[in-house]
């Protein structure tokens, strides 16, 4: 895994948008996003993970034209659009390869460092076959995969799966969940919440 600022350059989502500023995977931490590595031969990590944060179930997914068929482009973009889930969103990824760009608000939450109408910058993060990553309720962010076209992940949920994706908007501002990540980025405790 490793994570660098998004170059915000015109182009297919699939490619690396480098920008070749790199963001320490600590800082993930700092932002919210739990981030770790195991290999995925046994699942023990992941069963320890699950008991120890209370994931009750989980099911796996695979993005890939042969996986999805006709319908594998227009989900790609949709996955693409910027958006927070009311819940933890928890991938591990079993084979493959993809992007997950996260905001950063911590700058904006502080006064500094935003893209516009009070945005913070998008951080790339780059998974492959056993990283796992835990981005935090109300934290906005994109998936899409790579140029190869492929990614399978194991999905994990604290209760019945629920996937309902609120795109960036007045709705999505005005979430609980959405105020709730905010919060704990002004008072220090996302990094808890990383744990």
């Amino acid at each position: 895994m490793r994570a660098y600022e998004y170059d915000n350059l015109p182009g297919d989502q699939r490619l690396p948008h480098d920008s070749h500023i790199p963001v320490p995977l600590t800082h993930l931490s700092s932002i919210g996003v739990y981030n770790t590595h195991s290999d995925p031969s046994s699942l023990d990590f992941v069963n320890d993970l699950a008991s120890r944060r209370g994931y009750k179930n989980r099911d796996e997914i695979t993005v890939s034209p042969e996986s999805m068929g006709a319908v594998y482009e227009d989900k790609v973009r949709t996955f693409f659009q910027e958006h927070l889930h009311e819940d933890e969103e928890i991938r591990y990824v079993l084979d493959g390869k993809g992007y997950f760009d996260v905001r950063d608000d911590s700058g904006v939450v502080k006064g500094e460092n935003a893209e516009g109408e009070g945005r913070g910058k998008w951080v790339r993060i780059e998974v492959e076959r056993g990283d796992l990553l835990v981005l935090p309720a109300g934290m906005y962010h994109r998936f899409t995969t790579t140029e190869r076209n492929y990614i399978k992940a194991m999905r994990l949920f604290k209760e019945e799966p629920k996937w309902e994706a609120i795109n960036r908007g007045p709705r999505a501002d005005k979430n609980v969940h959405r105020k709730t990540y905010l919060e704990s980025l002004v008072n220090g405790d996302a990094e808890i919440m990383a744990q």
